[in-house]
């Protein structure tokens, strides 16, 4: 019985994705620790397709089997996703690590999908019938389900080549470094004079997909950040509403606690 495939191109790769039940990976980071019994894998870590980061007009195009290790030496990807990815695990698991296996384990707890959630960022997904464009915040339908067809690969992650170099980043976690999040955050304000044109603010670890609150967000556009200063309370208010978090490793209750001290703190050293 064949038990994986190591396809020489990614039009290979969409024809076995297309005609054969396998599991598709890169780096196998996660597959090392649960494995799938009776398996069939597809291997895609060497595919030239997938390993390159380049750049467009308006996006910085990261392959699906770039590495952590690969990103973090390039001039390409963004601070803010550097500064991510490099608190995730040993060197040994970021040299083999991957962006798109960060995607497709569909996991709220991904480093890197918390930055591709606050960046906007997004996915273009491959097949032999062709290929879509995929907003990251609707890939995740929930826990470990994805907007992603049996015959489709994850290809790229498109991130915006401007507007996340004024950020706040903070992972929480049971120690300093091998550490699973207990709570991740990250927030970006993008100023147009001296006024608000986007923020951005999303919580992860803490319930079945990254949170967003769009509407929330939307409330400082246009403000000056003595005007915002004006609404923090009441912002801060609503969030805390909002945030329905799940019990993990620790209480719900202290996750909660967590969130809303990152929250305010990421405000208040953005001048709101």
């Amino acid at each position: 019985m064949v038990n994986g495939y190591a396809p020489a191109n990614l039009q290979e790769a969409l024809e076995i994705r297309r005609t054969r039940k396998v599991v598709p990976y890169a780096g196998g980071t996660d597959l090392m620790v649960k494995g799938t019994k009776d398996a069939v894998y597809l291997f895609l870590g060497k595919l030239p397709e997938l390993i390159e980061i380049r750049s467009d007009d308006q996006y910085i195009r990261i392959g699906a089997a770039v590495t952590y290790t690969q990103a973090l030496a390039s001039d390409l990807v963004p601070a803010l996703m550097k500064e991510a990815i490099s608190r995730i695990a040993a060197p040994a698991i970021r040299n083999a690590g991957t962006f798109g296996g960060n995607l497709g384990n569909g996991s709220a707890k991904a480093d890197s999908v918390l930055i591709d959630y606050v960046a906007d960022a997004k996915l273009r997904l491959t097949s032999v019938r062709g290929e879509r464009i995929v907003d990251v915040a609707k890939f995740y339908l929930g826990r470990k389900k994805l907007d992603l067809a049996d015959d489709e690969l994850i290809t790229e992650i498109l991130l915006p080549k401007t507007g996340l170099e004024n950020y706040y980043y903070k992972k929480v976690g049971g120690r300093n470094a091998l550490a699973i999040s207990r709570v991740s955050f990250a927030g970006v304000i993008l100023m147009d004079g001296d006024k608000i044109a986007r923020c951005s603010v999303g919580f992860g670890a803490v319930a079945d997909t990254v949170l967003r609150f769009p509407e929330l967000e939307a409330q400082l556009i246009g403000k000056t950040l003595p005007e915002a200063k004006k609404r923090k309370e009441e912002l801060l208010r609503q969030y805390s509403e909002k945030l329905a978090l799940t019990k993990g490793r620790v209480s719900a209750e202290y996750r909660k606690a967590v969130c809303m001290n990152l929250l305010r703190d990421f405000l208040t050293e953005k001048g709101i």
